[in-house]
């Protein structure tokens, strides 16, 4: 295929603004739907979950064959997630395009996500089309669209409308795609050099990879390199999404598609990796690829401890399709062997937490998340701390720091006093306030990572009646006053229920989570204590009473000493039950953790 007739773009938005639907659109104007498909909605979003959702999780591609001015064109679509915990899918599928289409809706305008996705567009060099969407519903506003995207994107291209929904514009969308995005540079006949945007995994074939390719030419036969592994394999067979796998003979320079080579081992594959031809190597790999920085840790175990090797095979299997996670084994004294994984964010974790559980039916226990620390020791050396359990004794603490971020927010100007309110609330530190019209607002603060990852994002959501759209973008760490704040059942300390909080916000938290393990947790025989203390000082406590068995309901009669004596072999019973005793502690009270409402949050 001559490059020069080949365009590769994305589609890039904050969520909800119509991106799949735009997607969809494009696939029917284009002829690109077989009979099955025309009756499928949501044909980008084939996963079970974007469709309960509503929103893209994994990245799509197709190619697409369109004709313009006489001429045979290939549109290599590859449509992107809009949520914040996904745009590392949004930073792979622009490093394999050449031009963006920016979708904003006219209903709601320049959001949040919108510029994080515009800015990592135009750092990449892409060529970026505005794209109006949504122009047939009531409250569309044009004009105040088109203001926000050239005042706050600072995007002079001529824009287009669309309706997305009902096709409208969608025709005169793709003759602009032809003549405004550029097509790729690559060069047929130079070394094979190619970018794995993703991969999935068939248990027939092995791992399949999705590539684009920079230059050269790939094929069945040929002896292929992977930069970063060094491992080789053989070329089984080449092909394109259209959108099911079509074979072909071969995939040439500026070229979307697929590449098997019977892989087995997901491990010698690693997504964002370049291949080369294993006789024609390469200096360096591809850059404009960014690698995935989890933010958020829990741990994930099986309620059914024989069901651990089932959770590792899932999870190597699903790390080959999402690389964006990390995980590594974990041994907990309350729930015995799982994982420690490493998130994008909590929607993230959500999201995959669903899909081991659904797609490879898995009942799963998850602890409360929380953020990377770095501990300094007295003696000058730094120790990251990743799970509670790895915290350091206090004794040889010498400073904690916390990472921070940057939070970028687009709130309704009557909801501004709640959300400042919010911020204060979580530790916020003012950067700018910025007004974009007479009914929006651009708000910026610092914020402590740790303070967003369990109720911030919800919260913002309930307070501007679900208006408000969020960004954040890492900006190192700082110095801050954090404890270990430690659970302990029956004088046990129950690791999964560990938590590192700020000291000025211990109590509150320590409280609310005695109250709430002091429902979920049944009564025994005997009295339990659940107890929250920091640095072997207790500062919360709860009381479950004992359960009590009327022993003296068959006595209608006789010598009160035979009452005595049955209520004191009970009461030496209870001693010893509370001696030697132990509390099994149910799913439900490590999941708690997650729902923990501090003092400001209850009403």
């Amino acid at each position: 295929m001559d490059p020069r007739h080949i365009r590769n773009f994305s589609i890039v938005a904050h969520i909800d603004h119509g991106k799949s639907t735009l997607a969809d659109r494009i696939l029917e104007q284009t002829g690109s739907l077989d009979r099955k498909m025309r009756h499928v909605d949501q044909v980008m979003d084939s996963m079970e979950l974007e469709r309960e959702r509503g929103i893209t999780i994994k990245a799509k591609a197709v190619r697409m064959k369109y004709e313009f001015e006489g001429e045979e064109y290939v549109l290599n679509l590859i449509d992107t997630p809009g949520h914040v915990d996904f745009s590392y899918e949004v930073s792979r599928a622009l490093a394999a395009c050449e031009g963006a289409l920016l979708l904003v809706d006219a209903t709601q305008g320049v959001e949040a996500q919108t510029i994080a996705h515009a800015s990592l567009a135009a750092s990449l060099g892409l060529k970026i089309i505005p794209v109006i969407n949504k122009i047939d519903l009531p409250s569309a506003d044009l004009d105040a669209t088109l203001e926000q995207i050239w005042e706050t994107l600072k995007i002079e291209e001529e824009e287009m409308s669309v309706s997305a929904k009902e096709g409208r514009g969608v025709p005169e969308l793709l003759k602009e795609i032809i003549r405004r995005i550029p097509p790729p540079d690559g060069k047929p006949e130079s070394p094979l050099c190619a970018l794995i945007f993703d991969s999935t995994f068939n248990s027939y074939r092995g791992v399949v990879l999705l590539v684009r390719l920079r230059d050269g030419i790939a094929k069945a036969g040929m002896k292929i390199r992977f930069f970063s592994t060094e491992h080789e394999a053989v070329i089984e067979e080449v092909g394109f999404l259209m959108p099911r796998p079509q074979k072909a003979e071969t995939l040439s320079a500026g070229e979307v598609g697929y590449i098997i080579c019977g892989i087995k081992d997901i491990h010698q594959v690693r997504v964002g990796d370049t291949i080369m031809e294993a006789a024609k190597p390469l200096n360096k790999p591809l850059s404009g690829y960014q690698e995935a920085k989890p933010v958020v840790f829990a741990g994930i175990f099986p309620v059914n401890a024989a069901d651990y090797q089932a959770l590792s095979g899932a999870l190597q299997k699903l790390n080959l399709e999402d690389s964006s996670f990390q995980y590594q084994g974990e041994q907990s004294q309350a729930l015995g062997f799982g994982f420690r994984l490493g998130f994008l964010g909590l929607l993230h974790m959500e999201i995959l937490k669903e899909r081991l559980e659904r797609e490879f039916r898995l009942s799963l226990i998850i602890t409360a998340p929380n953020v990377r620390y770095r501990v300094q020791i007295k003696d000058g050396a730094w120790k990251v701390v990743e799970n509670p359990s790895q915290w350091p004794d206090k004794s040889i603490i010498q400073s904690v720091e916390e990472p921070y971020v940057m939070a970028t927010m687009i709130v309704p100007v009557e909801h501004q006093e709640g959300v400042l309110n919010l911020l204060k609330e979580k530790r916020g530190e003012y950067k700018n306030i910025e007004y974009l019209s007479n009914k929006r607002l651009l708000i910026e603060y610092h914020l402590p990572l740790s303070e967003m990852v369990i109720s911030f994002y919800d919260r913002l959501k309930s307070i501007s009646k679900g208006y408000a759209s969020l960004d954040y973008q890492p900006e190192g760490y700082r110095t801050s006053d954090l404890v270990f704040l430690e659970i302990l059942i029956h004088g046990q300390a129950v690791d999964a229920l560990s938590q590192i909080v700020h000291r000025d916000k211990a109590y509150g938290v320590a409280k609310a989570l005695c109250e709430k393990l002091k429902e979920l947790i049944p009564r025994q025989n005997f009295e339990v204590a659940i107890q929250a203390q920091i640095d072997g000082r207790i500062i919360a406590r709860e009381t479950q009473s004992a359960s009590r068995k009327d022993v003296l309901a068959k006595c209608y009669g006789g010598d009160i000493t035979r009452k005595r004596k049955l209520l004191e072999k009970q009461k030496e019973g209870k001693r010893k039950a509370k001696l030697l005793g132990k509390v099994e502690v149910p799913q439900e009270a490590f999941l708690a953790a997650l729902r923990i409402d501090e003092p400001a949050e209850r009403g």
